[in-house]
């Protein structure tokens, strides 16, 4: 068995409101094991012998069925994820900055996003990539408004993007 969590896109922020409670059930009832949820933005561990890439298909077709929205899933090993916040690149603890992981499974809209490094300002916000993420450190008060922020929210990212708080990571680790 593999420990597995679930990142879902776009939930409980943009309209897409759902009670965990109720997505608990929906793993429960595609036949996953071991399944909790951790905060209230779509982050359910849960555990099973199948590989990810199977996984993936199967949890969006039951979300979209239960919920009757297009559901964006990425869907991790733990040990995937531990090796990426322990690779974090930039100071996660620095004062009056926001530490985020950006999940991308679309290496084409990856590097378009990585080629905007050069036009980061350095003191507002930076980027680095690695295997299937970007690593982003903004400053507090220019989440929303960075020119970075700006690019991953549109429309074309969505079904292959999802973004999360390293805090938010470190907290499924220790919840496994």
């Amino acid at each position: 068995m593999t420990r597995y969590a679930a990142l879902l896109r776009g939930v409980n922020v943009g309209g897409i409101n759902l009670k965990m409670a109720d997505v608990k059930t929906v793993f429960e009832n595609a036949g996953l094991e071991n399944v909790k949820t951790v905060l209230a933005s779509g982050n359910v561990l849960f555990d099973s012998d199948a590989a990810a890439s199977v996984l993936k298909p199967k949890i969006e077709a039951a979300m979209r069925d239960r919920f009757g929205y297009e559901a964006w899933v990425h869907v991790l090993g733990l040990a995937a994820i531990e090796k990426i916040v322990d690779a974090f690149p930039f100071d996660a603890e620095r004062e009056g900055w926001h530490p985020y992981v950006i999940f991308t499974l679309d290496p084409v809209l990856a590097a378009e996003l990585l080629a905007l490094q050069a036009s980061l300002g350095e003191a507002e916000e930076s980027i680095r990539g690695s295997d299937g993420v970007i690593y982003w450190t903004v400053e507090r008060g220019n989440t929303l408004g960075s020119v970075f922020a700006k690019q991953t929210a549109k429309a074309r990212h969505k079904a292959t993007t999802t973004t999360r708080n390293l805090r938010t990571l470190q907290k499924l680790l220790t919840s496994r």
